[in-house]
């Protein structure tokens, strides 16, 4: 990337970056403080309540990325800071299940991930978007490995209230950067834009769809359980940032060979397949970790995973999507979200009628249907023009 290129995709990823705490920073702590507060004792509600953040990012996500492409990505995304900011401070009002509920609502109706995954692709030449894709998704990996070493002493510091208020904080930074650091990319001028409809059947983004939603209601549904496991393994609440920070940053470590080997090789198809076979075996592993050493193991093999997909599929989304790409983002992005407010809630009844390794069984058989249908998917390369 030259140095325009890479400005501005640190820039973007650090906004990512922030709000991602807004969903990563309560994963650690909030089943547990959700405990003592009315209703906190039904699993299902307390997974509604971390999920509705997701579900209301759905509703929003296309409309923001169609805005976005017709008005541009600065004036999305500095709006939805401004709803992220005005949420997190409901939330911190009251210390109550529902006034939560309430303000994570807010603050996900200032869906931008579709504006700025697009803003990152309008800024960045194609053979180097999955780099910039993968800068941005090490932001979501380190946001995510940040806020579980930070949320427990945060947590016993200021509470969850005060939480939010630093989450308040933090979007007024992304807000102030994406208004002062980031430039508006050039507009450009289309005839006419493809229904939407046409967008999301299109065979390759429809695939690229299932995996993200498939990637992420794993994701939040595993979160539900693994605190619990390792607390159950002998590891308490505030040395779990022990095993999950290096375990993120190793995992994007390991992770980067895929990624240059797709690019380089134009084998972008290969590498989403094998981060899928990866995820279902961190998955079956899962299944039988009773001890710290088995549950670091899995972690580590479903961030590599996870990772690997965070970089290539919203990299594969732009390309196929071309001049659509705040549509096609903000499609990829909704389901996405559907995806996290699935995994929370069905994770949250399936453990509360099943028990918790029932959550990585439906895990593994979501992975398994998504290897099936991705893998008549096409490669692309750099010179291609989506149809």
């Amino acid at each position: 990337m030259n140095s325009s290129e890479l400005r501005s995709t640190l820039a973007l990823a650090g906004i990512f970056g922030l709000r991602m705490l807004g969903l990563f920073l309560l994963l650690p702590v909030f089943s547990l403080h959700a405990r003592d507060l009315p209703g906190g004792e039904n699993a299902l509600w307390v997974g509604l309540a971390l999920g509705i953040f997701n579900i209301v990012q759905a509703f929003f996500h296309i409309p923001l990325g169609i805005l976005s492409d017709r008005v541009g990505r600065k004036p999305v995304v500095l709006w939805g800071l401004s709803l992220f900011i005005a949420g997190s401070l409901i939330a911190a009002s009251q210390d109550d299940l529902l006034w939560i509920a309430i303000g994570r609502g807010l603050m996900g109706a200032g869906a931008i991930s579709a504006a700025v995954s697009a803003w990152v692709a309008d800024l960045t030449r194609e053979q180097v978007r999955t780099a910039a894709m993968a800068i941005v998704g090490g932001s979501i990996g380190i946001s995510f490995a940040l806020s579980l070493v930070i949320a427990t002493p945060i947590y016993r510091a200021i509470g969850l209230d005060g939480m939010f208020l630093l989450l308040a904080v933090l979007g007024l930074i992304g807000f102030l950067v994406a208004w002062l650091m980031v430039p508006s990319p050039p507009k450009q001028i289309r005839s006419e834009h493809q229904p939407l409809k046409q967008i999301f059947l299109r065979p390759e983004l429809f695939r690229l769809n299932v995996g993200v939603f498939v990637l992420n209601a794993t994701q939040v549904a595993m979160f539900l359980v693994v605190p619990r496991l390792l607390v159950e393994a002998g590891l308490l609440l505030d040395d779990h940032w022990k095993v999950y920070f290096p375990v993120v940053v190793v995992s994007f470590f390991l992770m980067l060979p895929g990624i240059i080997y797709g690019e380089k090789k134009k084998k972008l198809r290969f590498v989403l397949l094998t981060a899928v076979v990866i995820l279902l075996i961190a998955q079956i592993i899962f299944l039988q970790a009773h001890s710290i050493t088995a549950i670091v193991s899995a972690l580590l093999i479903y961030f590599v995973g996870f990772n690997l997909l965070e970089a290539l599929q919203p990299s594969m989304v732009s390309r196929w999507a071309k001049d659509e790409k705040g549509a096609a983002l903000g499609i990829y992005n909704t389901t996405q979200s559907v995806g996290l407010f699935t995994g929370a809630a069905l994770g949250g009844l399936m453990m509360q009628l099943f028990g918790n390794l029932s959550v990585f069984m439906g895990g593994a058989v979501l992975i398994i249907a998504w290897l099936i249908i991705a893998w008549p998917m096409r490669d692309i390369s750099s010179s291609q023009t989506a149809k």
